[in-house]
This record gives structure tokens, C-alpha cells and sequence, in this order.
């Protein structure tokens, strides 16, 4: 379908700022998305924080503070929820009918996707930011600065940018909430277990290790730890980057065919 009238990104700036004013209009979602987060930094962080002052165990982490070590993890997990469920837009989207007349809009079809990608990615970067500031009220102190959460920020959008298209090309298939949350754990849960957000590769069993070096949580998680907790490890950061960039466009394309043949009704 060739596109007349509101161009490709004007078409996903309707589409984005329509999503950011539903956010804001939804103040147990905000509530929640900045709540667990914190639950998992104050409970977990501190119930973890003895393990450090075992020796083996601090080597192994490669950190003297367990909450450094794990909150570029829960950014990850919370990056990939926040991207995991946005295709419940399109379900919603759908059953209300705004769907059909967004497909009939004088709009490229792929202004849909992109404009909620861009939602996703802004609501990521305001919870992360969220995330950063009460770590650093519970004592964690990034090694590289304000340089550094610039660059947190753009990994933890990658990774929930790449969740988002996923959920929304999947959105085109589902018809009902129930069916896409069952999609949505199913795919969560062995990401988020078979990753290093929570506990170091060292720690692993082999084939695990093997496992989450391909995962891409633990392609946002490296980079970020090391700017966390190190300093600027480029080989880390730019194997991390490249890896969600692609995997990025990979799913755009993806997204992109679902949309403009149509398959979404």
C-alpha cells in the first residue's frame, strides 16, 4: 500500500503521541512500571547484599556491591517487559475498532509499529532513568558518569524497542489479551533465566553459559554492567551494539511485512 498524504514519520508521531497521552492517562500502569523495579533493587538487592563479602563470591560478580552488579539487570528485565506487553495495544487497538481506521488513514501502514516503537522506547528511557536514580539513593555510583547513563539508556531502549516489535508483529496473529500474555511468559521467563541480568556466566553450568551468550538480554546486560561497574569496555559496548541494532531491524522488517500486507484485521 503506497502512502499519500501524511508522511512515514509524521503518520508515527500521530501514532506515538496518541500512545504517550494513553500512558498518561493510565496512573496505575506508571505506578506499577516505576513500583517493581523498586521491589526488586530494595528487596533483592539488599536480601543479595551479603554476598559480596565472600571473597569468591565478589571475584566472580566483579563487583564489591551486589545492587552495582544488579541494577543494570533489572533495567534489562524491566526494558523487556516494558517492550514484551506493548502489543496489547493492538489487541485493544483492534477490539475498539481504532485499528481499521488507522489502516484506512492517509498514512503509511508502518507509521502504526514505529510510532508505538517510539512510545515503548520513551516510556523505557523515563523508567530507567527512574531505575538510575534510586539505585544512586541506595548507594550505587556508575563508574563512567553521566556519559555512561546516556549510555544505559540507549542500550536498555534497544533491548525494549527490539521486545516491542516482537510483541507487536505477534499482536497481529492474537486476537485476544489472554492468548498474548501466555505468549508474552512464554518468552519472558527463559529469556530473562537464561541471561546474565541476574547472576554472573561463571556461576552458570556450561551449556547455560553457552546459552546466554547468544541471548540478547545479555547483550544489553554486558554493556551496561561494565559501564556500570567498570568502566568503558568498547568491545563490549560495541559487540552489545551492533548485536540489537541488528536484531533491531531485523524485527522492523519483520513488523514492517505484518503491517503493510495487511495482516493485522
Amino acid at each position: 500500500m503506497k502512502a499519500t498524504g501524511i508522511p512515514l514519520l509524521r503518520g508515527a508521531y500521530y501514532v506515538f503521541w496518541r500512545e504517550m497521552k494513553r500512558l498518561f492517562r493510565q496512573r496505575t500502569r506508571i505506578f506499577m512500571a516505576v513500583f517493581q523495579p523498586v521491589i526488586w533493587l530494595v528487596l533483592m538487592g539488599n536480601m543479595m547484599a551479603g554476598l559480596t563479602d565472600n571473597p569468591y563470591a565478589a571475584q566472580m560478580l566483579g563487583v564489591d556491591n551486589y545492587l552495582i552488579f544488579m541494577t543494570p539487570g533489572v533495567m534489562a528485565m524491566s526494558s523487556l517487559f516494558g517492550g514484551v506487553f506493548s502489543g496489547i495495544s493492538i489487541i485493544w487497538d483492534r477490539r475498539l475498532g481504532f485499528l481499521q481506521k488507522m489502516l484506512t488513514a492517509p498514512i503509511p501502514r508502518f507509521s502504526i509499529p514505529l510510532g508505538k516503537i517510539w512510545a515503548i522506547m520513551l516510556q523505557i528511557f523515563l523508567q530507567m532513568l527512574i531505575i538510575m536514580a534510586i539505585a544512586y539513593l541506595l548507594g550505587v555510583r556508575f563508574a563512567t558518569g553521566l556519559g555512561g547513563v546516556i549510555a544505559m539508556l540507549l542500550y536498555s531502549g534497544l533491548l525494549g524497542s527490539a521486545m516491542g516489535g516482537i510483541s507487536l508483529a505477534v499482536a497481529t496473529v492474537i486476537k485476544t489479551p489472554e492468548t498474548l500474555f501466555a505468549v508474552v511468559n512464554f518468552l519472558t521467563m527463559p529469556l530473562i533465566f537464561s541471561s546474565n541480568a541476574m547472576f554472573p556466566l561463571a556461576a552458570m553450568p556450561l551449556w547455560l553459559q553457552l546459552i546466554a551468550r547468544y541471548n540478547p538480554v545479555s547483550y544489553a546486560v554486558l554493556p551496561m554492567r561494565s559501564l556500570a561497574a567498570v568502566g568503558w569496555i568498547w568491545p563490549d559496548l560495541l559487540t552489545g551494539f551492533f548485536m540489537l541494532l541488528l536484531l533491531n531491524i531485523v524485527i522492523l522488517l519483520v513488523a514492517y511485512r505484518r503491517f503493510e500486507r495487511g495482516l493485522v484485521l
